[in-house]
Protein backbone atom coordinates (compact mmCIF):
# COMPACT_ATOMS: atom_id res chain seq x y z
CA UNK A 1 0.00 0.00 0.00
CA UNK A 2 3.01 2.04 0.54
CA UNK A 3 6.74 1.79 1.10
CA UNK A 4 9.35 3.39 3.34
CA UNK A 5 12.05 5.92 2.72
CA UNK A 6 14.63 6.96 4.38
CA UNK A 7 14.97 10.22 7.42
CA UNK A 8 14.50 11.66 10.76
CA UNK A 9 13.09 8.59 13.03
CA UNK A 10 10.60 9.05 15.96
CA UNK A 11 8.98 6.02 17.93
CA UNK A 12 5.38 6.36 19.60
CA UNK A 13 4.78 4.49 23.07
CA UNK A 14 3.07 2.13 21.17
CA UNK A 15 5.12 1.50 18.21
CA UNK A 16 7.38 -1.42 18.26
CA UNK A 17 9.50 -0.11 15.65
CA UNK A 18 10.58 3.64 14.84
CA UNK A 19 8.29 5.43 12.59
CA UNK A 20 9.88 7.52 9.77
CA UNK A 21 8.56 10.49 8.67
CA UNK A 22 6.13 11.13 11.71
CA UNK A 23 5.91 13.03 14.57
CA UNK A 24 4.08 10.57 16.23
CA UNK A 25 2.27 12.66 18.96
CA UNK A 26 1.80 15.50 16.96
CA UNK A 27 -0.05 13.10 14.58
CA UNK A 28 -2.04 11.35 16.96
CA UNK A 29 -3.05 14.53 18.43
CA UNK A 30 -4.12 16.16 15.40
CA UNK A 31 -6.08 12.56 14.80
CA UNK A 32 -7.58 12.42 17.95
CA UNK A 33 -8.79 15.79 17.41
CA UNK A 34 -10.09 15.67 13.63
CA UNK A 35 -11.14 11.92 12.68
CA UNK A 36 -13.95 10.47 14.67
CA UNK A 37 -13.93 6.93 16.12
CA UNK A 38 -9.93 6.89 16.55
CA UNK A 39 -8.45 6.88 20.05
CA UNK A 40 -4.78 7.15 19.98
CA UNK A 41 -2.30 5.95 21.07
CA UNK A 42 -1.53 3.63 18.16
CA UNK A 43 0.35 0.77 17.03
CA UNK A 44 1.80 1.53 14.16
CA UNK A 45 3.27 -0.75 11.02
CA UNK A 46 4.23 -0.15 8.32
CA UNK A 47 3.06 -0.84 5.10
CA UNK A 48 5.43 -2.23 1.81
CA UNK A 49 5.06 -1.88 -1.65
CA UNK A 50 4.38 1.09 -3.68
CA UNK A 51 6.87 3.54 -4.47
CA UNK A 52 8.10 6.00 -1.63
CA UNK A 53 5.21 7.79 -0.11
CA UNK A 54 5.54 7.00 3.47
CA UNK A 55 2.29 4.52 5.01
CA UNK A 56 1.71 2.90 8.15
CA UNK A 57 -1.47 0.98 9.56
CA UNK A 58 -2.16 2.48 12.38
CA UNK A 59 -3.72 -0.24 15.22
CA UNK A 60 -5.70 1.50 18.71
CA UNK A 61 -6.10 -0.25 21.84
CA UNK A 62 -9.71 -1.48 20.69
CA UNK A 63 -8.90 -3.31 17.70
CA UNK A 64 -9.58 -0.17 15.02
CA UNK A 65 -7.55 0.45 12.10
CA UNK A 66 -6.93 3.04 9.91
CA UNK A 67 -4.00 3.93 7.49
CA UNK A 68 -2.01 7.19 7.20
CA UNK A 69 -0.10 8.90 4.57
CA UNK A 70 2.25 11.18 4.12
CA UNK A 71 4.90 11.83 1.15
CA UNK A 72 8.66 10.89 1.20
CA UNK A 73 10.92 12.89 2.97
CA UNK A 74 12.88 15.40 1.19
CA UNK A 75 12.57 17.92 -1.32
CA UNK A 76 10.11 17.37 -3.51
CA UNK A 77 8.84 18.22 -7.51
CA UNK A 78 5.99 20.01 -7.53
CA UNK A 79 2.95 17.87 -8.30
CA UNK A 80 4.27 15.06 -6.99
CA UNK A 81 3.46 12.79 -3.81
CA UNK A 82 0.41 14.94 -4.21
CA UNK A 83 -1.82 13.54 -0.73
CA UNK A 84 -4.21 16.04 -1.27
CA UNK A 85 -5.20 14.83 -4.46
CA UNK A 86 -5.34 11.09 -3.52
CA UNK A 87 -8.01 12.32 -0.77
CA UNK A 88 -10.20 13.73 -2.59
CA UNK A 89 -10.07 11.31 -5.27
CA UNK A 90 -10.82 8.77 -3.17
CA UNK A 91 -13.69 10.97 -1.08
CA UNK A 92 -15.22 11.63 -4.33
CA UNK A 93 -15.05 7.86 -5.57
CA UNK A 94 -16.32 6.25 -2.00
CA UNK A 95 -19.93 6.91 -2.78
CA UNK A 96 -19.57 5.10 -5.94
CA UNK A 97 -19.13 1.42 -7.43
CA UNK A 98 -15.26 2.17 -7.55
CA UNK A 99 -13.83 -0.18 -4.19
CA UNK A 100 -11.20 3.11 -2.16
CA UNK A 101 -10.83 3.03 0.71
CA UNK A 102 -12.80 5.52 3.56
CA UNK A 103 -11.81 8.67 3.24
CA UNK A 104 -10.89 10.19 7.36
CA UNK A 105 -9.30 13.22 7.06
CA UNK A 106 -6.71 15.10 5.31
CA UNK A 107 -4.15 17.48 7.44
CA UNK A 108 -2.92 20.37 5.33
CA UNK A 109 -0.39 22.33 7.21
CA UNK A 110 2.89 20.68 7.32
CA UNK A 111 3.60 22.08 10.46
CA UNK A 112 2.20 18.91 12.38
CA UNK A 113 4.53 16.72 10.90
CA UNK A 114 6.47 17.95 8.30
CA UNK A 115 4.23 17.18 5.26
CA UNK A 116 0.77 17.52 4.73
CA UNK A 117 -0.86 13.62 5.15
CA UNK A 118 -4.88 11.86 4.95
CA UNK A 119 -5.79 9.18 7.26
CA UNK A 120 -7.97 6.57 5.59
CA UNK A 121 -9.54 3.00 6.29
CA UNK A 122 -7.27 0.12 6.31
CA UNK A 123 -8.39 -2.65 4.01
CA UNK A 124 -7.22 -6.25 3.99
CA UNK A 125 -5.98 -7.46 0.67
CA UNK A 126 -2.50 -7.59 -1.13
CA UNK A 127 -1.58 -5.79 -4.25
CA UNK A 128 0.13 -8.38 -6.78
CA UNK A 129 4.06 -7.69 -7.77
CA UNK A 130 5.13 -11.16 -8.13
CA UNK A 131 4.85 -14.52 -9.82
CA UNK A 132 4.98 -15.57 -5.91
CA UNK A 133 2.24 -12.80 -4.58
CA UNK A 134 -0.46 -14.80 -7.14
CA UNK A 135 1.00 -18.61 -5.41
CA UNK A 136 0.57 -17.28 -2.09
CA UNK A 137 -2.24 -15.54 -1.94
CA UNK A 138 -4.64 -16.56 -4.23
CA UNK A 139 -6.69 -19.96 -4.19
CA UNK A 140 -6.77 -21.42 -7.99
CA UNK A 141 -10.36 -20.19 -8.49
CA UNK A 142 -9.41 -16.97 -7.39
CA UNK A 143 -6.19 -16.49 -10.03
CA UNK A 144 -9.40 -16.99 -12.69
CA UNK A 145 -11.85 -14.57 -10.93
CA UNK A 146 -8.90 -11.86 -10.74
CA UNK A 147 -9.19 -10.52 -14.30
CA UNK A 148 -12.58 -10.16 -14.52
CA UNK A 149 -12.85 -8.45 -10.92
CA UNK A 150 -9.82 -6.13 -12.09
CA UNK A 151 -12.00 -5.23 -15.12
CA UNK A 152 -15.12 -4.65 -13.43
CA UNK A 153 -13.63 -2.18 -10.98
CA UNK A 154 -11.71 -0.43 -14.23
CA UNK A 155 -15.39 -0.52 -16.17
CA UNK A 156 -16.48 0.98 -12.96
CA UNK A 157 -14.25 3.42 -12.40
CA UNK A 158 -14.80 5.18 -16.17
CA UNK A 159 -18.77 4.33 -16.14
CA UNK A 160 -18.49 7.32 -13.40
CA UNK A 161 -19.28 10.97 -14.42
CA UNK A 162 -16.19 13.32 -13.17
CA UNK A 163 -18.77 16.13 -12.57
CA UNK A 164 -20.99 14.22 -10.54
CA UNK A 165 -18.93 13.38 -7.60
CA UNK A 166 -17.18 16.33 -7.66
CA UNK A 167 -14.01 15.71 -9.83
CA UNK A 168 -15.00 18.15 -13.02
CA UNK A 169 -11.91 20.25 -11.72
CA UNK A 170 -9.28 17.17 -11.32
CA UNK A 171 -7.79 17.94 -14.71
CA UNK A 172 -8.27 18.98 -18.06
CA UNK A 173 -10.46 17.06 -19.82
CA UNK A 174 -9.65 17.90 -23.29
CA UNK A 175 -6.81 15.85 -25.97
CA UNK A 176 -5.30 13.80 -23.17
CA UNK A 177 -3.49 11.76 -25.35
CA UNK A 178 -2.09 14.33 -27.22
CA UNK A 179 -0.84 16.28 -24.22
CA UNK A 180 0.66 12.84 -23.11
CA UNK A 181 2.43 12.36 -26.05
CA UNK A 182 4.08 16.06 -25.87
CA UNK A 183 5.05 15.47 -22.69
CA UNK A 184 7.06 12.06 -22.60
CA UNK A 185 8.64 13.05 -25.88
CA UNK A 186 9.68 16.30 -24.31
CA UNK A 187 11.13 13.37 -21.16
CA UNK A 188 12.50 11.45 -23.89
CA UNK A 189 14.31 14.32 -26.22
CA UNK A 190 15.83 15.74 -22.49
CA UNK A 191 17.06 12.45 -21.36
CA UNK A 192 18.51 11.17 -24.66
CA UNK A 193 22.51 12.41 -24.34
CA UNK A 194 22.31 11.09 -20.69
CA UNK A 195 21.03 7.96 -21.01
CA UNK A 196 23.17 7.28 -24.02
CA UNK A 197 19.93 6.06 -25.91
CA UNK A 198 18.46 7.09 -28.40
CA UNK A 199 16.63 5.85 -32.15
CA UNK A 200 14.51 7.02 -34.86
CA UNK A 201 11.83 4.72 -34.21
CA UNK A 202 10.91 6.64 -30.86
CA UNK A 203 10.92 10.08 -32.79
CA UNK A 204 8.97 7.93 -35.60
CA UNK A 205 6.45 6.71 -33.52
CA UNK A 206 5.95 10.37 -32.06
CA UNK A 207 4.85 11.76 -35.20
CA UNK A 208 2.64 8.73 -36.22
CA UNK A 209 1.01 9.03 -33.04
CA UNK A 210 0.45 12.52 -33.16
CA UNK A 211 -0.87 11.95 -36.80
CA UNK A 212 -3.48 9.18 -36.04
CA UNK A 213 -4.57 9.96 -32.68
CA UNK A 214 -8.52 8.84 -32.46
CA UNK A 215 -11.07 11.79 -31.46
CA UNK A 216 -11.22 11.37 -27.60
CA UNK A 217 -14.71 10.80 -26.14
CA UNK A 218 -16.36 11.97 -22.82
CA UNK A 219 -13.24 12.57 -20.02
CA UNK A 220 -13.35 10.45 -16.95
CA UNK A 221 -10.95 9.93 -13.94
CA UNK A 222 -8.32 7.64 -15.38
CA UNK A 223 -6.09 6.00 -12.79
CA UNK A 224 -2.65 6.39 -14.67
CA UNK A 225 -0.91 3.31 -13.23
CA UNK A 226 -3.85 0.58 -12.89
CA UNK A 227 -2.64 -2.46 -12.47
CA UNK A 228 -2.43 -5.66 -9.83
CA UNK A 229 0.70 -3.70 -8.10
CA UNK A 230 -1.91 -0.93 -7.30
CA UNK A 231 -4.99 -2.80 -6.38
CA UNK A 232 -5.60 -5.00 -3.29
CA UNK A 233 -7.28 -8.28 -3.48
CA UNK A 234 -8.40 -11.44 -1.27
CA UNK A 235 -7.71 -15.23 -1.81
CA UNK A 236 -10.69 -15.38 -4.56
CA UNK A 237 -9.06 -12.81 -6.60
CA UNK A 238 -11.97 -9.78 -5.39
CA UNK A 239 -10.75 -6.72 -5.37
CA UNK A 240 -11.22 -4.79 -2.28
CA UNK A 241 -9.77 -1.75 -3.30
CA UNK A 242 -7.27 0.47 -5.28
CA UNK A 243 -4.96 2.41 -4.41
CA UNK A 244 -2.30 5.34 -5.61
CA UNK A 245 -4.28 7.60 -7.00
CA UNK A 246 -1.97 10.80 -7.16
CA UNK A 247 -1.02 10.49 -10.44
CA UNK A 248 -4.90 10.29 -11.90
CA UNK A 249 -6.55 12.71 -13.73
CA UNK A 250 -8.98 13.28 -16.00
CA UNK A 251 -8.84 12.02 -19.61
CA UNK A 252 -9.47 9.35 -21.97
CA UNK A 253 -10.86 5.80 -20.56
CA UNK A 254 -9.80 4.25 -23.52
CA UNK A 255 -5.89 4.75 -22.52
CA UNK A 256 -6.53 3.93 -18.81
CA UNK A 257 -7.74 0.79 -20.39
CA UNK A 258 -4.96 -0.31 -22.90
CA UNK A 259 -2.11 0.61 -19.88
CA UNK A 260 -3.60 -1.97 -17.76
CA UNK A 261 -4.37 -4.35 -20.97
CA UNK A 262 -0.10 -3.72 -21.82
CA UNK A 263 0.55 -5.06 -18.34
CA UNK A 264 -1.42 -8.09 -18.11
CA UNK A 265 1.48 -10.23 -19.69
CA UNK A 266 0.66 -13.98 -21.07
CA UNK A 267 2.74 -16.84 -20.87
CA UNK A 268 3.23 -17.28 -24.37
CA UNK A 269 4.73 -13.81 -24.46
CA UNK A 270 8.76 -13.18 -24.69
CA UNK A 271 9.87 -12.45 -21.47
CA UNK A 272 12.54 -10.03 -20.35
CA UNK A 273 15.33 -11.78 -18.18
CA UNK A 274 14.55 -10.71 -14.65
CA UNK A 275 11.22 -10.32 -15.72
CA UNK A 276 8.55 -12.14 -13.00
CA UNK A 277 5.17 -10.53 -13.25
CA UNK A 278 1.97 -12.50 -11.11
CA UNK A 279 -0.27 -13.59 -14.41
CA UNK A 280 2.55 -16.00 -15.36
CA UNK A 281 1.14 -18.36 -12.65
CA UNK A 282 -1.41 -20.94 -13.95
CA UNK A 283 -5.08 -20.05 -13.56
CA UNK A 284 -5.01 -16.27 -15.03
CA UNK A 285 -6.84 -15.34 -17.73
CA UNK A 286 -5.91 -13.96 -21.00
CA UNK A 287 -5.74 -10.61 -22.75
CA UNK A 288 -8.60 -11.43 -24.76
CA UNK A 289 -10.99 -12.42 -21.70
CA UNK A 290 -9.54 -8.90 -20.36
CA UNK A 291 -11.05 -7.06 -24.04
CA UNK A 292 -13.88 -9.10 -24.03
CA UNK A 293 -14.95 -8.43 -20.49
CA UNK A 294 -14.53 -4.41 -20.58
CA UNK A 295 -16.39 -4.07 -23.52
CA UNK A 296 -19.25 -5.83 -22.31
CA UNK A 297 -19.06 -3.91 -18.98
CA UNK A 298 -18.61 -0.33 -20.80
CA UNK A 299 -20.48 -0.89 -24.15
CA UNK A 300 -16.95 1.13 -25.58
CA UNK A 301 -16.09 1.25 -29.46
CA UNK A 302 -12.88 -0.66 -28.95
CA UNK A 303 -11.92 -0.49 -32.78
CA UNK A 304 -9.07 2.41 -32.14
CA UNK A 305 -7.79 -0.52 -29.21
CA UNK A 306 -4.51 -0.75 -31.39
CA UNK A 307 -3.66 2.78 -31.14
CA UNK A 308 -4.05 3.12 -27.80
CA UNK A 309 -1.88 -0.05 -27.59
CA UNK A 310 0.72 1.41 -29.15
CA UNK A 311 0.84 4.78 -27.44
CA UNK A 312 0.90 3.00 -24.05
CA UNK A 313 3.92 1.18 -24.67
CA UNK A 314 5.55 3.90 -26.54
CA UNK A 315 4.84 6.21 -23.25
CA UNK A 316 6.18 3.25 -21.25
CA UNK A 317 9.26 2.98 -23.01
CA UNK A 318 9.84 6.91 -22.70
CA UNK A 319 9.17 6.69 -18.79
CA UNK A 320 11.25 4.24 -18.00
CA UNK A 321 13.75 6.21 -19.96
CA UNK A 322 13.77 8.83 -18.00
CA UNK A 323 14.34 6.97 -15.30
CA UNK A 324 17.09 5.14 -16.38
CA UNK A 325 18.83 8.61 -17.58
CA UNK A 326 18.56 9.75 -13.91
CA UNK A 327 20.45 6.33 -12.96
CA UNK A 328 22.94 6.83 -15.18
CA UNK A 329 23.46 10.73 -14.31
CA UNK A 330 23.86 9.41 -10.21
CA UNK A 331 20.65 11.37 -9.48
CA UNK A 332 19.57 7.94 -8.02
CA UNK A 333 21.63 5.06 -6.45
CA UNK A 334 21.83 2.20 -8.85
CA UNK A 335 22.90 -0.25 -5.78
CA UNK A 336 20.85 -3.14 -6.24
CA UNK A 337 19.33 -1.77 -10.05
CA UNK A 338 19.02 -3.96 -13.26
CA UNK A 339 20.34 -1.37 -15.35
CA UNK A 340 20.40 -3.79 -17.89
CA UNK A 341 16.69 -4.28 -17.35
CA UNK A 342 15.87 -0.93 -17.66
CA UNK A 343 17.79 -0.80 -21.08
CA UNK A 344 15.84 -3.90 -22.35
CA UNK A 345 12.85 -2.78 -20.89
CA UNK A 346 13.01 0.81 -23.47
CA UNK A 347 13.97 -1.68 -25.96
CA UNK A 348 11.16 -3.89 -26.01
CA UNK A 349 8.03 -0.94 -25.16
CA UNK A 350 9.24 0.39 -28.14
CA UNK A 351 9.66 -2.66 -30.67
CA UNK A 352 5.93 -3.45 -28.92
CA UNK A 353 4.49 0.46 -29.51
CA UNK A 354 6.18 -0.09 -33.46
CA UNK A 355 4.10 -3.84 -33.53
CA UNK A 356 0.93 -2.43 -32.37
CA UNK A 357 1.27 0.86 -34.94
CA UNK A 358 2.12 -1.74 -38.11
CA UNK A 359 -1.73 -2.98 -36.91
CA UNK A 360 -3.63 -0.10 -37.57
CA UNK A 361 -5.23 0.33 -40.94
Amino acid sequence: MADGAGGPESAGPASAQPVVGYDVPAVEAWINENVEGLEPPFEWSQLEGGHSNLTYKLTAADGTTAVVRRPPMGELLPKAHDMGREFTIISGLGPTDVPVAIAYGYCESPEVTGAHFYVMSYVEGKPMFESADAREHLTPDGRAHVGMSFMDVLAALHSVDPDDVGLGELGKKEDYVGRQIRTWYRSWTASAESAQYDTPVVHELHDFLLERKPEQGPARVVHGDYGLHNCLFNPKGELQAVLDWEISTLGDPLADFAYALNSWTEPSDDILEGSDPPTLVDGFVGRADLIERYEQRTGADLSDLSYYVSFNHWKSACIIHGVYARYMRGQKPADDVDLDLYRARIGRGIEQSAAAAAAIS
